[in-house]
């Protein structure tokens, strides 16, 4: 999941720019957090407190003196204010949260008009045998929190149905395609 990590921390810099403030949700154990453009500014959030440890743990040992925080908090609820950041990072998250939807209109809220929100997911095959072992892996992955048929369709409605939203780029990311690289811009 490197290549997915390393090309949404890129896309995610550029987007903020020198200075730019970025938040990452999902943060865990802030494998991305070095990957960022030294010059942006970083607060990650994630509802695990031990994986904010070792996120911690990181940033010190790493001297990532761009990242200002890091904060147990639901990606459902953002404590930020509108418009707070210039960008936001949503790595392999949005098919492990019970509320896709909220959690997308909340990080649509806390980044700023003409900012970015930059995701890295595996989204389901439609047909064809990787659906057949997508299938057969749904059956069998409840217990992980992941959901190998989850479908664009639902992040695909949130873009429709969300105004100020514009699907700038989708790309799949190695290895082998599985992931993809979604950048969404707010309206101006």
């Amino acid at each position: 999941m490197r290549a997915g990590r390393a090309a949404a921390a890129a896309a995610a810099s550029a987007a903020a720019g020198p200075g730019g403030r970025i938040v990452d949700v999902g943060v865990g154990t802030g494998l991305e957090l070095p990957m960022f453009d030294p010059g942006v500014r970083l607060t990650g959030i994630d509802l695990s407190e031990p994986m904010l440890r070792g996120a911690q743990r990181r940033v010190a040992r790493e001297r990532l003196g761009n990242v200002d925080g890091l904060l147990v908090m639901d990606a459902t609820r953002l404590a930020f204010p509108d418009g707070a950041f210039d960008a936001a990072v949503v790595p392999y998250v949005l098919t492990v949260v019970p509320e896709p939807h909220r959690m997308m209109d909340e990080i649509r809220r806390v980044v700023r008009p003409g900012g970015e929100i930059v995701l890295v997911n595996h989204f389901g095959a439609e047909r064809g045998p990787v659906a057949g072992v997508e299938a057969f892996l749904g059956r069998h992955s409840a217990a992980l929190g992941w959901h190998p048929q989850f479908p664009f369709a639902v992040l695909g409605d949130w873009i429709a149905a969300t105004p100020g939203i514009r699907l700038v780029e989708r790309r799949r990311i190695r290895p082998f395609g599985l992931f993809n690289l979604v950048r969404l811009r707010l309206a101006p």
